[in-house]
């Protein structure tokens, strides 16, 4: 784990799902599916660069949990403000403090085991904002986790 500060907001354009986490081992599988099927990085223009980004945004419970319903979406980072090509969407992570969770390159078969092990530690400020997975070109994978400022 280690520490890092968003300093500028982080847009990100693509296919969007409204699920849970009692939900999601069944609607985002195939939502992975539905981006690549659509023609992955391919369908959205104007990106920074090839890496996935998969961000969890719009908590029910926002601030406070992960409890309820969130929105989920899998694309890439664009310029803010861009417009999303008709029937992606775009989301944005917000300018904030992170900590970032590497997980083994080219393993995203690890990447709900890593999740598990992020929701169970109660020493984490979680922000609840919006939190993303980042899978590079070249395979790193990275969960990215808005934190309270330290006081």
């Amino acid at each position: 784990m280690r520490t890092d500060t968003l300093t500028s907001p982080l847009a990100v354009a693509g296919i969007a799902l409204r699920t849970n986490n009692l939900e999601a081992a069944e609607t985002i599988p195939p939502q992975w599916g539905a981006f690549f099927d659509g023609g992955g990085v391919t369908q959205i223009p104007h990106r920074l660069g090839d890496d996935v980004v998969a961000v969890y945004t719009a908590f029910a419970n926002e601030g406070e949990n992960n409890d309820g319903d969130y929105t989920f979406v899998i694309g890439c980072i664009v310029p803010e403000g861009s417009a999303p090509p008709q029937g992606l969407a775009t989301v944005t992570v917000p300018a904030s403090d992170r900590l970032v969770f590497p997980v083994a390159a080219g393993r995203p078969d690890l990447v709900g085991e890593a999740w598990q092990q992020i929701w169970a530690r109660t020493d984490l400020a979680k922000t609840f904002v919006a939190d993303f997975e980042r899978y590079s070109a070249e395979g790193d994978i990275e969960i990215s986790i808005g934190v309270r400022p330290q006081q």
